[in-house]
């Protein structure tokens, strides 16, 4: 009659999608180089990337969401997780209307994505209970 030997039982490693972020929902960052890029095989299009210094001095590449912008070399900007899913490399995200990221212009949905505040003469829209006096 042998003892059965017991198993150690490891946990599983999990996969952190953005790495660079040391688990912090957005990070300051400085502008090395903006950029446009092309995406992979299906796809064909220009997008805009930017190669960014974040504040715990690790490098990554960010993309610019929206139609347009102002981004430059020396510009403050703040990034965080989920970037373009047909851009190699790419992990991360600009925030629009954030530093010296501004928000696009002339946008009235999915506002908050691209940093745009809400219009003053939407106010009668909004139920009585919400609304500011």
């Amino acid at each position: 009659m042998y003892q059965r030997a017991r198993r150690i039982i490891y946990k599983k490693k999990t996969h952190k999608t953005t790495p660079r972020l040391h688990s912090c929902p957005q990070r300051k960052g400085l502008v090395v180089r903006a950029r446009i890029v092309t995406p992979r095989k299906p796809n064909s299009a220009r997008r805009p990337v930017a190669k960014v210094r974040l504040s715990n001095r690790k490098r990554i590449t960010a993309h610019i969401p929206g139609v347009g912008h102002t981004i430059k070399r020396y510009n403050k900007i703040y990034v965080k997780g989920g970037g373009a899913r047909d851009l190699p490399g790419v992990r991360y995200s600009c925030v629009r209307g954030v530093l010296d990221c501004y928000g696009v212009k002339g946008k009235t949905k999915r506002r908050s994505v691209y940093g745009v505040p809400r219009d003053l003469k939407f106010r009668t829209h909004i139920r009585r209970k919400n609304r500011v006096k």
